[in-house]
């Protein structure tokens, strides 16, 4: 079962698709420990969507990464997704992310972590 983030399904999907294009284009991103988590499952269908490389599998990422109107930078993200990180995982069967923990949160004491592409 999916962790509900303290936040309504549409702001969750937001989050986690806000997430998932910036661990892409970056490589990674400090986040808390169950936003990782979560964020996890979605990155690596991405990476997997990105290694099969056809026409339905573009499709159903850009379903995922873009808002109503796609922008350039939607656009770069998927570049790069087909591109540069399906060539990177190209023979690795899973396991595309590492998430470091990295202790609480100085402000709320929030355990926070990164997650990272491997």
């Amino acid at each position: 079962m999916a962790r509900k983030l303290s936040r309504t399904t549409d702001v969750r999907m937001a989050l986690l698709r806000n997430l998932t294009a910036d661990v892409i284009v970056y490589g990674k991103v400090e986040t808390t420990e169950a936003k990782a988590k979560e964020l996890r499952s979605t990155v690596d269908k991405m990476i997997t969507l990105g290694k099969r490389g056809d026409l339905h599998a573009r499709r159903q990422a850009a379903a995922f990464l873009y808002n109503k109107s796609a922008s350039d930078e939607d656009e770069q993200v998927l570049q790069k997704l087909f591109g540069e990180i399906a060539e990177r995982y190209e023979d690795r069967q899973g396991g595309y992310t590492r998430i470091l923990k990295l202790g609480p949160r100085r402000g709320d004491g929030a355990n926070m972590a990164i997650i990272e592409l491997v």
